[in-house]
């Protein structure tokens, strides 16, 4: 659950301090690994599970992680996340035999069905997805960061670093995504299944390489994260939003290179783990220090082993999809793991395990086919293959091993599940439990059905019916229902509106509803073309802007009506649209309610509000918007 006693460095000496103890931890694990200390004769997995938290009436994010912890008594697998509407999470440690699959998913169930529980009287419920599609904006505001000082360090440090004024997200896919936010909680979108696999150190180069080749297909097979704001966008857009949303860096009018915190790296590892770290050491500056006590070199020089608590803060800030881990097991003897962060939350909890039983298969399947798979693939492809699998999905075609080109469902039915099923049999699990498991990943293969592809095909059909806001909620629902049926998603059927009975608008905020694909006139305009476009468009209202997205007016279907009717235009009397437009237009704000916007309409016997903030114009909303959610809701009643 990452180190949570930690703090922003306010000063040099502080700085100073806290580097001395970093470089000081990795000479102290060199050491380690020369003496031979780790433990190498056993291997385990574990897991954390993240989780969205919502609203059972509105199927929006729910901000109540500290009131559900309370309610759970503080139970130790159970810890906060990020933002108020998310949980974690960590499943016991398991050695990697028998069972431990089917126990690991029993354990991940129980906890699930425990938050279930405790979160059911606030009329909430837990949903299992990489980004929640009906996440907001500004559920994204710092007000909703929960409040403990290791995120509240994070965010400030993360800030600090800002090279731009505002955190960008720039994004596309079917639709396109572009947006400021002022702060880096956007990361809160982004829940995962992060799966843990113990390495010796004599493997560890070896098979930190071949997770690194994994990455590719893994993400392609388990992607679960198209939508965000109501746009579909990546197959697994996790990756760059992930990226982005902690991004510092600003552009330069020159080619120097710069790398982001969150990435895929830059090459294959040569030496030993150690190497990452030195390289992350390098390359980004500390973030987060704490006060340490331990002299992690004495203490290996006396024979005792440290926590490298330096090293595990700073390399919980820099966020390889790989990440390297550092720790010590129950019986006092240190060890290492591969942590797989690509995995995202969802669609169901026997699909995460079966993501999980796919990876870890494959890692000792492929471990056991190539001594050094850095001899078979250039890094330029992995990286190529990675990029392409967060956009494209099961619909990746991959550059594969000695230079062969495949997609993705030929690669899983052709050669990487013989690999996990070989791995898994190596490692003595039990037949049941491969069979189960890799059958749910084969399942999902050849019905080309991911939960990425099943969340883009389910707001597709439904979008052309209903408003976004209920298709979301709509499509949430019918995820949060299979989720808890224990359906994997390949055996999921399409949502349907109809279904949703508890849906209620009437808390929505302007911004949920409001049309952002606006068309607009300048006040220069001629009057032709606003009557032409309005009626191309078929549309009762035009915004007026000026030439940097600023509302300056308005023109209605019944100004223009007027006008014409008092006779035809010549070439030397040519209205522009100053001459007609109502100069200052009654607007609202996209904070306003949905009840708050009809009433301002109500009251001024107006049927259209633009939508604008800090004067520039953001959307707008008309008759037609609350006469569509009317019906559906006398259709609902009905």
């Amino acid at each position: 659950m990452g180190e949570q006693q930690v703090s922003i460095v306010k000063d040099d000496k502080q700085m100073q301090q806290f580097v001395w103890h970093l470089l000081r931890d990795v000479q102290a694990l060199e050491q380690m690994l020369e003496k031979k200390w780790f433990e190498d004769d056993i291997v385990r997995i574990g897991a954390e599970q993240e989780m969205a938290l919502v609203d059972t009436r509105t199927f929006k994010p729910a901000l109540i992680a500290m009131e559900a912890l309370e309610k759970l008594n503080g139970h130790e697998n159970i810890g906060t996340e990020l933002a108020k509407f998310n949980l974690e999470t960590n499943l016991t440690p398991l050695e990697f035999t028998g069972d431990c699959l089917s126990a690991m998913e029993k354990e991940n169930w129980d906890l699930l069905q425990l938050i279930r529980e405790a979160v059911k009287p606030m009329n909430a419920d837990v949903c299992l997805t990489g980004i929640l599609p009906t996440l907001r904006k500004h559920d994204l505001d710092l007000v909703n960061l929960t409040p403990k000082d290791r995120y509240k360090a994070l965010m400030a440090a993360l800030s600090s670093n800002l090279k731009n004024d505002t955190f960008e997200l720039r994004l596309s896919g079917i639709d396109e995504l572009s947006v400021k936010h002022d702060s880096p909680l956007l990361e809160a979108c982004n829940t995962s299944f992060q799966v843990h696999l113990q390495v010796s150190p004599d493997e560890f180069v070896k098979m930190y390489n071949i997770a690194q080749t994994l990455i590719a297909p893994v993400t392609s097979i388990s992607a679960n994260s198209p939508m965000v704001f109501g746009k579909r966008l990546w197959h697994e857009t996790r990756i760059a939003l992930f990226q982005q949303s902690l991004d510092t860096r600003t552009s330069h009018d020159h080619m120097r290179e710069s790398s982001p915190r969150v990435s895929f790296g830059k090459d294959w590892l040569r030496n030993s783990i150690t190497d990452i770290y030195k390289e992350d050491i390098a390359r980004f500056r500390v973030l987060l220090g704490d006060k340490i006590d331990e002299d992690s070199l004495a203490m290996v020089q006396k024979d005792k082993v440290p926590k490298l608590r330096a090293l595990q803060i700073h390399n919980s800030t820099v966020y390889r999809w790989n990440r390297p881990c550092y720790g010590i097991s129950p019986n006092g003897k240190p060890h290492l793991r591969i942590e797989c962060r690509v995995l995202p939350a969802g669609p169901s909890s026997a699909d995460e395990m079966a993501n999980a039983a796919f990876w870890l298969g494959c890692m000792i399947g492929m471990a056991e086919k190539y001594d050094d798979i850095s001899q078979h693939l250039n890094y330029e492809d992995l990286r190529d293959n990675f990029s392409k699998a967060a956009r494209y999905g099961i619909d990746t075609t991959f550059n594969w091993v000695d230079d062969r080109k495949v997609t993705v469902t030929e690669l899983i039915k052709n050669e990487l599940l013989p690999l996990a099923r070989r791995g898994l049999e190596l490692r003595n699990i039990d037949k049941a439990d491969i069979d189960h498991f890799l059958g749910i990943i084969e399942a999902r293969n050849e019905k080309h059905m991911t939960g990425a592809r099943w969340q883009l095909r389910a707001f597709s059909r439904m979008r052309r019916d209903v408003s976004n806001d209920e298709s979301l909620a709509a499509m949430t629902a019918a995820m949060m229902k299979n989720q808890w049926e224990g359906k994997p998603v390949h055996e999921w059927n399409e949502p349907s509106v109809d279904a949703l009975s508890q849906y209620s608008p009437a808390n929505l905020k302007v911004e949920e509803f409001m049309e952002t694909d606006v068309f607009t006139v300048h006040r220069d305009d001629i009057i032709e073309l606003v009557s032409q476009m309005m009626d191309w468009r078929r549309l009762s209202y035009m915004p007026v802007e000026d030439r940097d997205g600023k509302l300056v007016g308005l023109v209605t279907s019944r100004l223009l009506l007027r006008h014409m009717s008092k006779g035809v235009q010549t070439k030397s009397s040519i209205g522009t649209v100053s001459d007609i437009m109502i100069t200052e237009p009654i607007t609202v704000s996209p904070d306003a309610t949905i009840v708050e916007a009809m009433d301002v309409m109500r009251r001024n016997k107006i049927g259209c509000l633009p939508v604008v903030k800090k004067g520039e114009l953001i959307g707008i909303i008309t008759e037609m918007d609350f006469l569509r959610i009317s019906s559906r809701l006398i259709d609902r009643l009905d």
